[in-house]
């Protein structure tokens, strides 16, 4: 095989399928061979020309899947024949400050899969060898392509809040994010709050794990979780800040916030909600390589699953569109090999 085809993007929503040649992996990288690729909704930023030169082509996609089947000068740690995944972060560089600090996440030089190099939307793909994360014997492609992102994030998040076992953790958003935030927030021994506008997915709350479900369209949220005994953390996974708002009030005492949902309009927060009470609002991007392989291994030891649906390569266009409609239930992941 001297060629293989992948979906370039250009401008907005300009999906072309191409032919690629087949080229070597530079020094510190390694070649694989994808075989599913969860389609995200960061993916918006190649797919919308929401970059620095939308007119360059990109392949979108960074929750890939793969084995490994070429390894550059100087990668030792891998091998022809790996089963690895690749996540947002394309991989720290191990130089800058932030790296030499241990800071591996905020690394000042690294790429961002499928937004800044090329991601996995084709059926070859290359990545820094510190990108690389090792799937568990067990775990599907299509399962653990959504558990690369979404999941770790949500993961991550909840690693970050320092919350005893039976604490009350809040998670807003039953959506590609949230659906697996309920899951791990469950597992991980919390009594868990469900919030989303309406009734209609409460029965599936209490089946990812929530005790308790808030409409957050028929009561005030931050009230609502305040006669629960206020929440310790909120996981906020929708991307609105308008509906992110109202949260900061049902904290308890030291209770802190966690955003990541992307949102286009701002978080608003009264200085009081925050001061009074010593309460906290932060940010969560992702993790690391190795919190991924952390994170891969817990969903595989305590049962937790994405909702997929499932499209080939071909349908990456309408896989797209399916996921930016809010419909999908709740991660499209593409088959490279359907």
């Amino acid at each position: 095989m001297s060629t293989y085809r992948a979906f370039e993007l250009t401008g907005s929503r300009n999906f072309t399928l191409v032919e690629r040649e087949l080229s070597e992996p530079l020094p510190g990288q390694v070649r694989l061979r994808v075989e599913t690729c969860g389609v995200c909704h960061s993916d918006v930023l190649a797919v919308e020309g929401l970059r620095a030169d939308p007119s360059a082509p990109i392949v979108p996609g960074h929750e890939i899947v793969g084995v490994i089947d070429a390894v550059g000068a100087g990668v030792t740690a891998w091998r022809i024949g790996d089963r690895v995944g690749v996540g947002f972060l394309g991989g720290h560089c191990g130089e800058c400050e932030f790296c030499r600090r241990g800071d591996f996440v905020n690394c000042a030089d690294q790429p961002h899969t499928g937004t800044t190099v090329d991601g996995g939307y084709a059926e070859v793909a290359f990545a820094r060898a510190s990108a690389l994360v090792r799937i568990p014997e067990g775990m599907t492609a299509i399962e653990a392509a959504p558990l690369l992102c979404a999941g770790l994030t949500t993961f991550t998040a909840l690693q970050q809040i320092e919350s005893r076992p039976g604490a009350l953790v809040a998670v807003q958003g039953i959506g590609g994010l949230g659906h697996l935030g309920l899951q791990y927030a469950s597992r991980l021994g919390y009594r868990v709050a469900a919030i989303a506008r309406g009734t209609d997915k409460a029965e599936l709350a209490a089946k990812l794990g929530a005790e308790h479900y808030i409409d957050s369209a028929g009561e005030d949220p931050g009230a609502a979780l305040q006669k629960l005994g206020g929440a310790a953390a909120i996981i906020a996974t929708a991307a609105s800040g308008a509906s992110m708002s109202p949260l900061i009030a049902g904290l308890a005492p030291r209770g802190r916030m966690m955003v990541v949902g992307a949102a286009p309009d701002p978080i608003s927060v009264q200085t009081t909600e925050l001061i009074f009470g010593t309460r906290t609002l932060s940010g969560s991007l992702t993790g690391s390589s190795i919190d991924n392989e952390d994170n891969l291994r817990f969903s595989l030891a305590r049962g937790i699953h994405p909702m997929t649906e499932v499209l080939p390569m071909a349908d990456a266009a309408k896989a797209y569109e399916h996921m930016l409609s809010g419909q999908a239930r709740f991660r499209v992941v593409l088959d490279m090999t359907a």
